[in-house]
């Protein structure tokens, strides 16, 4: 029997939009780039502007007369303090570093067991998380005094620590990446080939998911350096470098210009962590949402 040759033609890629409604939507894009990228750059060069030009009205976008004596001015406000600079520093980065590992991991396995594992009451307990997504952190505040005061958890860094680990929009946000992106049959594969539940999560769900953990390292990680005068903790040598920062801030308008240098300071280390991150954080809330 004679095979008839099939035809194929070559097909060519039609643009829904012109070249100039490219070049419209990118000039649309940059403009409102700019306008997003303002107050960050108006933040910056208030740090740079000597006390005179700290309150002209009405403000100006650039600095006249720039100086750095604003960050001399912080880091010698801060090295007068009676509690060591460092000791504020080596608060902070344990407060963070312990909250965001415990809050990835608790959030983690949850997800997995809410998105992968079937059991009854499964679909009430994300209910619940889902309901508690409507109350704001000051709403429990009292709730949370009194759980940590019976734990003696009171005016130590474990008042900030345990309940950074048991925020429920980390765990909301791994469950939905989970139920996406991670097959079941993969998963029975592994089980089938002897892998245990924990080596299963660990080796071939987590994998998976990674744009979601690092989303979720980087928003804890934020809020967590951010973290200012906690009501559990009284202790001078307890407080974080935010606070000391807020304190050298409230001295009087002569502190200004170390106060608008601090700011700087401290919004560092979260851009430079969003900024070397932003492609896996726009992932996972593009997918996040989304089932196939």
């Amino acid at each position: 029997m004679k095979l008839k040759k099939l035809r194929t033609r070559n097909h060519r890629v039609v643009l829904n939009r012109s070249a100039g409604g490219d070049i419209g939507i990118s000039f649309f894009l940059i403009l409102m780039g700019l306008f997003m990228f303002l107050p960050m750059y108006y933040v910056i060069i208030q740090a740079f502007k000597p006390l005179d030009e700290l309150f002209m009205f009405p403000p100006r976008f650039y600095v006249i007369d720039p100086t750095v004596e604003n960050f001399k001015d912080l880091f010698s406000l801060l090295s007068d303090s009676w509690v060591p600079f460092s000791r504020y520093i080596f608060n902070t980065v344990f407060i963070t570093f312990c909250g965001t590992f415990g809050n990835l991991l608790i959030a983690s396995l949850a997800a997995y067991s809410l998105a992968k594992l079937h059991y009854p009451g499964r679909n009430f307990l994300f209910q619940v998380i889902v309901l508690s997504l409507m109350f704001h952190s000051t709403v429990n505040q009292v709730t949370h005094f009194i759980i940590l005061s019976a734990f003696g958890w009171i005016d130590t860094l474990l008042s900030v620590i345990v309940p950074a680990m048991a925020t429920t929009i980390g765990l909301y946000l791994m469950k939905q990446f989970m139920e996406t992106s991670v097959p079941d049959t993969v998963l029975e594969s592994a089980r089938i080939d002897g892998a245990s539940e924990f080596r299963t999560f660990w080796i071939i769900a987590m994998p998976m998911v990674k744009p979601a953990w690092l989303t979720l390292i980087i928003e804890c990680f934020k809020n967590l350096w951010n973290t200012g005068a906690s009501i559990y903790i009284h202790s001078e040598e307890l407080k974080t470098f935010n606070y000391a920062i807020q304190q050298i801030v409230a001295g009087g308008i002569a502190r200004s210009g170390a106060g608008a240098a601090a700011t700087v300071v401290m919004m560092i280390v979260p851009i430079t962590v969003f900024v070397f991150s932003q492609s896996q954080i726009i992932e996972t809330m593009g997918s996040s949402g989304m089932k196939d």
